[in-house]
């Protein structure tokens, strides 16, 4: 069954209840560009209200490991998530599995960027658009996904409760990974689209195949 992750929390009253509906883990953006950014403090008030079995990740596009370590000594991250331009070897440094992403574009070599992080959890597939490291609402085409990667496979971009099923059938990840397609504004999420969204991803594996 797929896991999902919920990206992007930014109230306590969010995390707890994607928990309650089922989310394997949620997301939470260091990057103060992003609309969702959250503050440590309240990073860690979210991820104390949090059950147990319920990762919490930590995002960052090319942090200084200052700021990573700062957050870690606050926050108790399972998972780092990495968007930005960050090399192998500093991916690795904090004593934390790690996600690499890569924003897929015309001519990537998706096989080739996987290799280059073997030490990462998985390889998380999001759209491109130029400047925005994630988050854009956008998707991308899921056949162009290869076959064979060497790590497991979280893909991103644009899902929602109406796509993410085909997705699922069309990527065959180990794990989606949604934000705004689940929000009633940027930060806040809708408890009725987190619920969807859930039961859609964790249903589909059990459908038949059709065209995404």
């Amino acid at each position: 069954m797929v896991r999902v992750k919920i990206c992007g929390i930014t109230r306590v009253e969010d995390g707890r209840r994607a928990a309650e509906l089922g989310a394997d883990a949620i997301g939470l953006v260091f990057y103060a560009p992003s609309p969702r950014h959250v503050a440590v403090e309240r990073a860690a008030a979210i991820a104390a209200a949090l059950p147990p079995f319920v990762s919490k990740v930590g995002l960052f596009v090319d942090a200084e490991e200052a700021e990573i370590r700062h957050v870690l000594a606050r926050v108790p991250l399972d998972y780092l998530q990495f968007h930005g331009g960050e090399p192998p070897a500093f991916c690795a440094r904090f004593g934390r599995p790690f996600l690499k992403a890569l924003r897929m574009r015309e001519g990537c070599d998706v096989i080739d960027y996987a290799a280059r992080y073997p030490a990462a959890a998985g390889l998380l597939l999001d759209a491109y658009r130029e400047g925005v490291p994630g988050g854009t609402g956008e998707t991308f085409d899921w056949r162009h996904i290869p076959e064979g990667l060497p790590l497991p496979l979280v893909l991103a971009g644009g899902l929602t409760p109406g796509n993410v099923a085909g997705a699922v059938r069309a990527a065959r990840p180990w794990a989606v990974d949604v934000s705004g397609g689940v929000e009633a504004s940027p930060g806040v999420k809708d408890a009725g689209k987190m619920a969807a969204f859930i039961r859609a991803a964790k249903a589909a594996h059990t459908q038949p195949d059709g065209n995404a």
